[in-house]
């Protein structure tokens, strides 16, 4: 049974909380009730007051392989001694090129060319800008139109606010870019409740790019990006047949096709990728998050032979895409990259993930039937409940869930406003599953 006695603050808790203004945050209520960390093992981060709070979000959709993992603190520590910073503009170090080829190796094939960035929003910035750029060196300069999908989400740039269709997320930035439009969600509660996997209803909204095509013309149309998974807004997979259809429109009228993978890489859906779970090789895809186990930041995007090879013309002393980042391929993010891989192949994470998921879904699906849960989907190691909302207040009931899940069960649970996300590491155990549904389902309750 867990020890709940208070133990010593494992660091100096700041009196003042005023100075940080924090991302994606309810600033004023999480300074009237913070919920402050102090560290993290395995499958537990650890509160400053010393609770032990299982993580069944991997962090942040990041720590695939748990948390405080030596191998990989070791590798950082190591590189920083060596080597703690190097240009990546005209000079390179040698882990930057191994751990590009082993992310390619580890991608669909086809997938030969990493570009390494920072974040998921720099990766998507980054595919839509080389999506525009190819389009130029084509002569086709008149494709400039991108196409995002509705409650999808890309990162925090421009670009990626732009395409992303959380509707949150966009209202208050103004115009952002010109020329980009939205295929529609891929989800019907009606026809796809309480679905396992992906759902047998919905191949046939990736035909409104058809309509698209029709509206703007296929000349106009540089990209089409879509999460594989619709993670950030509550855990939407991607019906049975539809993410090959939208490859057979994008391939007939030659628009380009990224997967944004920043959360569905690197094992969360029991694959390294999930576009070899789909079976469809897309022009670009996106990367971040899992690829260093969430200990350093890092993203990437991977690219087909065709599109990088149309930039390596002209002469060979100029640059060939100006684009890129100060801390691209950053030598200490190198180091995390590679150990992580190390972990994921050495402990298999990817098929356990893959063997997990039917018992996972089976858990999850246990929770129908408790108060106000409208809906549950679940695919890989995620799943997604969605909450009634109260009366004129949607978000409330979910931010009361994530309060009490922190402060009263002792455990971690991320939130799209009334869904409860559910994303443990890789590493979970079966016993764990079932203490996470045990917790969720007093969750449940107490804000019923």
């Amino acid at each position: 049974m867990l020890d709940k006695s208070p133990n010593a603050p494992a660091v100096n808790v700041p009196n003042d909380l005023a100075a940080h203004w924090m991302p994606f945050t309810a600033n004023r209520a999480f300074k009237k009730a913070p919920r402050m960390l102090a560290g993290a093992k395995d499958m537990h981060y650890i509160t400053i007051d010393g609770r032990k709070i299982i993580d069944a979000a991997s962090g942040m959709w990041c720590t695939n392989a748990g948390h405080g993992r030596s191998q990989i603190s070791d590798a950082i520590g190591k590189m920083a001694a060596t080597l703690d910073y190097a240009p990546p503009f005209q000079f390179g170090i040698p882990q930057a090129f191994e751990l590009a080829s082993r992310i390619a190796d580890l991608a669909p094939k086809g997938l030969d060319h990493v570009f390494f960035c920072n974040s998921g929003s720099e990766a998507a910035d980054t595919a839509l800008k080389m999506a525009l750029a190819y389009h130029q060196l084509n002569g086709q300069g008149a494709r400039t139109r991108l196409i995002g999908r509705v409650r999808g989400y890309h990162g925090v740039g421009f670009g990626g606010t732009a395409v992303g269709g959380i509707v949150n997320n966009r209202k208050i930035f103004g115009s952002l870019l010109s020329g980009v439009d939205h295929l529609p969600a891929t989800y019907d509660r009606e026809k796809q409740a309480f679905s396992k996997g992906e759902p047998e209803y919905g191949a046939h909204f990736a035909d409104e790019l058809e309509n698209l095509v029709n509206l703007h013309g296929a000349n106009t149309i540089a990209a089409v990006i879509v999460e594989p998974m619709a993670g950030s807004t509550g855990v939407l997979p991607a019906p049975k047949g539809y993410l090959k259809k939208l490859r057979e429109i994008t391939q007939k009228h030659g628009i380009l096709l990224i997967f944004d993978e920043v959360i569905t890489g690197y094992g969360r859906l029991g694959f390294a990728f999930a576009a070899e779970r789909y079976g469809v090789l897309p022009d670009m895809l996106t990367f971040a998050k899992g690829v260093t186990n969430g200990a350093a930041p890092m993203g990437g995007v991977l690219v087909r032979d065709t599109i990088h090879d149309a930039f390596m013309t002209g002469p060979e002393h100029m640059v060939e895409l100006t684009h890129g980042y100060t801390y691209s391929a950053h030598p200490l993010a190198c180091a995390a990259g590679l150990a992580t891989l190390d972990i994921y192949r050495d402990e298999k994470l990817f098929e356990r993930a893959g063997k997990l998921e039917p018992k996972f879904a089976d858990a999850i699906m246990s929770l129908k039937g408790l108060p106000n849960v409208v809906d549950i989907r679940t695919v890989g190691l995620t799943a997604g409940i969605d909450l009634a909302s109260k009366p004129d207040a949607v978000g409330k009931r979910g931010f009361e869930a994530m309060n009490n899940a922190f402060h009263t069960n002792d455990l971690m649970l991320r939130i799209a406003g009334d869904t409860l996300a559910l994303t443990p590491p890789l590493i979970v155990s079966e016993d764990q599953i079932g203490e996470i549904v045990e917790k969720v389902g007093k969750v449940i309750k107490a804000v019923a």
